[in-house]
């Protein structure tokens, strides 16, 4: 027989893996998560509020760069077998301070931007407006799809010392996870 504890840790798992569960939020708040139709593809816009902990900006003046992730996937709903991811789309920030110039610098992708303040780099790495998510070609209308996304700090990209005792990181753990179901009217041919 599992103590009362276990039982209670076995169904709060349970519960946050059904699609559709509330957000589960670490330190970050999500604000908007909406999915669009626009130009025969399905954009995602997204945008959080969150404050680095102590330790993380401790961190980040000390010269470690700091990386965010945002990722998305979007998957059609099967009776048979596991659901089919149709679409995964990934986005990463690098944020680091520069205390030559003393600015703070946030690259994604092969762009690099310059700030005076740790707030405005923050602001710039919240979140994205028209991100492409998938083609409606590769989508089946008559299906439900559905929407997976998490943004977190990816603490897996830290120096390695670092890693050592972040295994119930103290301060360290930003993160925020949530399903979407997307609605049929959003899969369906516009009429002319």
């Amino acid at each position: 027989m599992l103590p009362v504890s276990r039982l209670f840790a076995v169904f709060l798992l349970l519960l946050a893996l059904l699609p559709g569960a509330p957000a589960r939020a670490d330190g970050v708040e999500l604000s908007q998560l909406v999915v669009e139709r626009r130009e025969e593809a399905l954009v995602l816009s997204f945008s959080t509020r969150f404050e680095l902990p102590r330790a993380v900006e401790d961190a980040l003046m000390k010269g470690v760069p700091i990386y965010f992730v945002a990722e998305a996937s979007l998957l059609r709903s099967r009776w048979y077998w596991r659901d089919a991811r149709v679409a995964q789309v990934s986005r990463s920030w690098r944020l680091a301070w520069q205390p030559l110039t003393r600015q703070y610098r946030v690259s994604t992708g092969g762009l690099n931007q310059s700030f005076s303040s740790l707030t405005e780099a923050l602001a710039s790495m919240r979140g994205v407006a028209a991100w492409r998510l998938a083609d409606l070609k590769d989508l089946d209308e008559e299906s439900r799809h559905y929407l997976e996304f998490s943004y977190r700090l990816d603490t897996s990209q830290l120096p390695r010392p670092m890693q050592i005792g972040l295994g119930s990181p103290q301060g360290w753990a930003l993160s925020v996870e949530r399903s979407l179901t997307l609605s049929p009217e959003l899969l369906s041919p516009s009429k002319p």
